[in-house]
């Protein structure tokens, strides 16, 4: 008996030890996400995923598209075009709302999407949400107002020439339509929830656009990764995308001039991390998934 107890303690012990979605998409982190982690819910994913679940099956708006040197950056389309496809088996419609920097990355992959003007002042954006009756609006890797009214990149300089307001969407309709958010440096919408400690903790000006649910990690695609992980457990449903599918898409928009945000290079990486970095999430976060699978089925 004693030997049994002793086993089950060790099994305990082993549990306990298991990784969460949280902790894989926060490996790797350069930029503070970690300390901010202890301001919102130790299950955010599972959270954002629950959160939505519960929308009516409808159209889902999901944006994305961060400008660097004359493109939008690797960081941010692939998670989108990922958690848009899991959001279709869901029975959902994803619709992308970006602006011209995306041109051509989401309709290679049959996802219907939206091009805001630059210098739209919205009313776009209520003809939009007047046309389309969103369910939710999904913001992942996309730049937002701090609180001096600038659309600032990390290194401060303001990118509002080439950022369409797609923030608006979120001031406009907070408390109408549910909003999650999506980000791994401070400025990107969403963040407003959390704005304080990023403050403090981060020492840069944070975007002031809060969302209902925000989700933080090291690379903002691996946050929408995360999601799609959550989705996965509540749904009983393989979700999760495979690097194959990853690394293909991500050449594709190198192709059409995506950059490495940090590095600022056309090269098939994601914020100065190459594909081993990401095989090695999205691996976690498969092997999560299968275990949850085989649980609800035991």
């Amino acid at each position: 008996m004693a030997n049994e107890n002793s086993k089950i303690k060790n099994s305990d012990q082993v549990k306990d030890k298991q990784e969460t979605i949280e902790d894989i998409i926060l490996r790797h982190s350069e930029r503070g996400m970690p300390d901010i982690r202890f301001y919102l819910s130790s299950d955010y994913c599972t959270k954002a995923a629950r959160e939505i679940l519960s929308w009516e099956k409808g159209n889902v708006f999901l944006t994305t598209g961060f400008y660097v040197k004359g493109y939008a950056e690797t960081d941010g389309p692939v998670g989108t075009v990922a958690l848009s496809k899991a959001l279709s088996k869901l029975g959902f419609n994803p619709v992308i709302i970006t602006d011209e920097f995306c041109k051509g990355f989401f309709e290679i992959e049959d996802i219907e999407t939206v091009y805001l003007d630059i210098d739209n002042k919205g009313d776009d954006i209520d003809h939009l949400v007047k046309k389309y009756d969103p369910k939710g609006l999904i913001s992942i890797e996309r730049c937002g107002r701090n609180r001096h009214g600038f659309y600032a990149n990390m290194k401060g300089e303001d990118i509002g020439a080439f950022t369409a307001p797609i923030d608006e969407m979120f001031i406009r309709y907070r408390g109408l339509i549910p909003t999650i958010g999506v980000g791994d440096g401070g400025n990107e919408i969403g963040m407003g929830k959390i704005a304080g400690p990023i403050l403090r903790k981060l020492s840069l000006e944070p975007c002031v656009i809060p969302a209902d649910i925000f989700v933080i990690a090291s690379v903002s695609n691996w946050g929408a990764y995360g999601i799609i992980a959550a989705l996965a457990k509540l749904s009983n449903m393989k979700l999760v995308p495979g690097l194959d599918f990853v690394e293909t898409y991500i050449k594709k928009t190198v192709k059409l001039g995506s950059v490495d945000g940090v590095t600022g290079w056309n090269s098939v990486s994601v914020d100065g991390k190459n594909m081993k970095t990401e095989y090695e999430i999205l691996h976690a976060l498969r092997k999560l998934e299968r275990s949850y699978i085989q649980n609800n089925c035991a």
